[in-house]
């Protein structure tokens, strides 16, 4: 059998002229293709005046050896074996004990600044909170591990750490969040050839979703937050108006809240792309349209930005030389701050002190529901791609909720 080795540059997700991975690509068979990071970044032409040239300039000698190396040493390692090629002992020969391919950690890294640089800070922080969760539980004496292979990672070592977190306290709520990410890092290490699909736990390790039951309120309960006295200009009628606010624009996530521009708003209604959905779809974003109510308008004129340009946000939260970190945390800062004050306010009506703006979202599905509302609209409402999302989105609500609107249906009052 003859194994051979060659270096490629990997620029899929790197933008022209930016330096991308240097790998190493090792051919087994026509089936059977591994890919390794060598550690090593260059652009196209330091690439391309380096390992591709045949006689490169004086500048790119030095360069030019170092990449030869990696090759030669591999080449090396593979006449040794007289033959009889074994992946594992080349692995380890070039290497080390784990190569930087079968160890999770650097798969994260990458795609964690991957996901950074494209500006989607928010799921980059998830990736980063899963990693140091499984790094901890792989640890010893509370010392988190340095590295994980692939292949230690098995349906016994994701049921231990199911346990090691519920023995933590954690969620299976949680236990989810932390292990999609890795499934997902998973599923690119099999697609980038570094890992083969045999190792793959996720075929019968199921991840734990948990009952997150989502909590609404009535319209005896809405009047009652909506109506009460509270001190002009404080802080708790603020947070109450941007609760309203959300629940009156079809359960309007609080990053579109602050992402709104004046150039979404006409004279009957504004339109937003939902955040969350930019990155996740492939297909065109569908705009979600709310019609402006006076109420709308009203929260609009007492706190949007003067003077009203198109091109400015509607509300003072976000500034336009923030970049992507910088919102991320100004806006959780807001989220805080809305979720603080609605709660005191709720604890003084004796309502749920619970209350968060999830409620305001959770809130606007039920009473579309039950004002006869049927799915189709609401899946447009709350821009869900498919009638499914909607359908699982419902199936969390409470059970007295689902109970109160079945009751209606042979009312004919």
């Amino acid at each position: 059998m003859t194994v051979k080795v060659n270096l490629y540059l990997d620029e899929r997700k790197i933008e022209t002229g930016e330096k991308a991975p240097v790998k190493l690509r090792l051919y087994i068979s026509r089936t059977d293709i591994r890919h390794y990071h060598t550690g090593m970044y260059l652009t196209l032409e330091q690439f391309e005046q380096t390992y591709l040239a045949s006689k490169p300039k004086k500048a790119f000698k030095e360069l030019k050896i170092s990449l030869d190396a990696i090759v030669v040493k591999a080449n090396n390692i593979i006449t040794k074996m007289d033959g009889i090629f074994i992946l594992a002992k080349f692995e380890k020969e070039m290497f080390g004990a784990h190569s930087n391919s079968t160890d999770i950690v650097s798969h994260y890294q990458t795609y964690i600044e991957e996901l950074t640089k494209s500006g989607r800070v928010g799921t980059a922080s998830s990736y980063r909170l899963s990693l140091k969760s499984l790094l901890l539980f792989a640890g010893k004496n509370k010392k988190p591990a340095i590295s994980v292979a692939f292949d230690n990672i098995t349906v016994d070592f994701l049921n231990r750490y199911e346990k090691w977190m519920a023995a933590e306290e954690k969620s299976k709520t949680t236990v989810g969040i932390y292990l999609r990410p890795l499934r997902a890092i998973f599923n690119k290490a099999i697609e980038e050839g570094d890992i083969v699909a045999d190792i793959y736990p996720f075929k019968k390790y199921q991840i734990p979703t948990g009952q997150n039951i989502k909590k609404a309120l009535d319209k005896s309960e809405l009047k009652k937050l909506f109506t009460a006295q509270v001190e002009p200009g404080s802080p708790k009628e603020k947070a109450r108006d941007f609760w309203f606010f959300s629940y009156q624009c079809n359960g309007m996530n609080f990053r579109d809240i602050a992402e709104l521009k004046y150039k979404n708003i006409n004279k009957k209604s504004f339109s937003f792309l939902r955040h969350k959905t930019l990155y996740t779809t492939k297909d065109k974003p569908k705009p979600i349209i709310v019609p402006l109510t006076e109420s709308i308008r009203a929260i609009i004129e007492r706190y949007g930005n003067k003077p009203v340009l198109p091109d400015s946000y509607v509300f003072p939260i976000l500034e336009k030389s923030m970049n992507e970190t910088e919102k991320l945390r100004v806006n959780q800062n807001f989220i805080r701050f809305v979720n603080q004050h609605i709660q005191k306010l709720a604890k003084d009506l004796e309502l749920d002190t619970d209350i968060s703006t999830y409620y305001a979202r959770h809130t606007f599905t039920t009473s579309a529901i039950r004002n006869g509302a049927k799915m189709e609209l609401i899946q447009e409402s709350l821009g869900h791609r498919s009638l499914n999302t909607t359908q699982n989105y419902w199936a969390g609500f409470e059970d007295d909720v689902k109970q109160e609107i079945a009751d209606k249906l042979m009312d004919f009052s």
